[in-house]
């Protein structure tokens, strides 16, 4: 029988963002557990591939070889980005927590402090990096409707090396998540917030999650104390309606559940989602609000059940020819 670690291993990507992340949960492990944690880097595919997202498939690739290593006891519990972790749960793993939500919203680092407005209305066609499919459909929309031609650059790369292109003079802008940025304490390079009424979050986005192996019932129960019951139900809504698009972190999908609640439970939520071809020409946006439940387990389950709905009705209207993926 093998002895049980008295210090808990808990994995992570090696980059700053991962590890900003990783450590942050590490401390409220330790005050929740009374036990030492000890951060285990592990290198997964997505970190030293150099091809694009969309081109490697995204799903899981930044997850996987974490996973690998919880099924192997390696480690004991592994913090992820929710929004790089795929939609089904493998039984043999539990996601024991899903912390309160950071900012889920887009956010622009651009030269000489612009917005996104002025950048594209006062400069012509305008060079904006990133990685993301959803975000390039989004932006490139954005700019149709102001009548201005956007130039969206695939970049790869740590949030250094983003920041790098527009500093450097390559790139007039980069667009990274708000939540990375703030939990790395570089929020103050931020030159604008993208509304989510324009660009849409992708799925699970500023919410991390935290994962231990189904079989370690004692440690997933101590996780839970760790989980938000409203960030469960938004994040729950937009990781179904992504999962019923039958479509990877890597297509053009975006979703936010804006929630409602009184002092202890959710009323209402609010759910968008939108599917772009990449240029901006084509999106189809739907969105659907209604009452929550307010016991948390049943609000879980209606939020499930919401994005699903909302996404057949986003198939319904052509989303599945937008994604670049299978059609359905």
């Amino acid at each position: 029988m093998t002895t049980p670690h008295w210090a808990l291993r808990l994995g992570t990507r090696r980059s700053a963002l991962a590890m900003a992340q990783s450590g942050m949960i590490a401390d409220q492990v330790r005050a929740l557990t009374g036990r030492p944690v000890d951060l285990v880097e592990i290198t997964t595919y997505g970190d030293v591939s150099r091809e694009a997202l969309a081109t490697i498939g995204g799903t899981g690739v930044f997850v996987s070889a974490l996973r690998d290593a919880l099924l192997a006891g390696e480690i004991d519990l592994a913090v992820h980005s929710l929004k790089d972790l795929p939609t089904a749960q493998p039984a043999e793993l539990a996601l024991a927590a899903v912390p309160v939500r950071a900012d889920a919203r887009d956010a622009l680092v651009a030269r000489d402090g612009l917005t996104f407005e002025q950048l594209v209305v006062e400069n012509g066609v305008t060079r904006i990096g990133t990685g993301s499919p959803r975000r390039m459909a989004q932006l490139n929309a954005w700019a149709r409707s102001l009548g201005c031609e956007l130039d969206t650059v695939a970049i790869r790369g740590n949030v250094d090396t983003r920041i790098g292109y527009v500093s450097g003079g390559e790139l007039d802008a980069v667009v990274l998540a708000s939540a990375g940025l703030h939990r790395l304490g570089r929020e103050a390079e931020i030159t604008d917030f993208l509304p989510p009424d324009t660009v849409l979050p992708a799925p699970g986005q500023g919410a991390l999650a935290v994962e231990c192996a189904a079989s370690n019932a004692e440690l997933a129960a101590q996780l839970a104390e760790l989980d938000d019951p409203f960030t469960r139900v938004a994040v729950t809504a937009e990781r179904s309606l992504l999962a019923a698009l039958e479509a990877g972190c890597s297509a053009p999908v975006g979703a936010l559940a804006d929630l409602r609640s009184d002092e202890r439970d959710v009323t209402e939520m609010r759910l968008r989602g939108v599917v772009g071809t990449t240029d901006g020409a084509t999106l189809v946006q739907l969105s659907t609000t209604g009452p929550v439940p307010a016991s948390p387990a049943e609000a879980v389950t209606h939020a499930a059940r919401v994005g699903a709905e909302l996404a057949r009705e986003m198939l319904a209207k052509g989303a599945a020819g937008l994604m670049g993926e299978r059609a359905l």
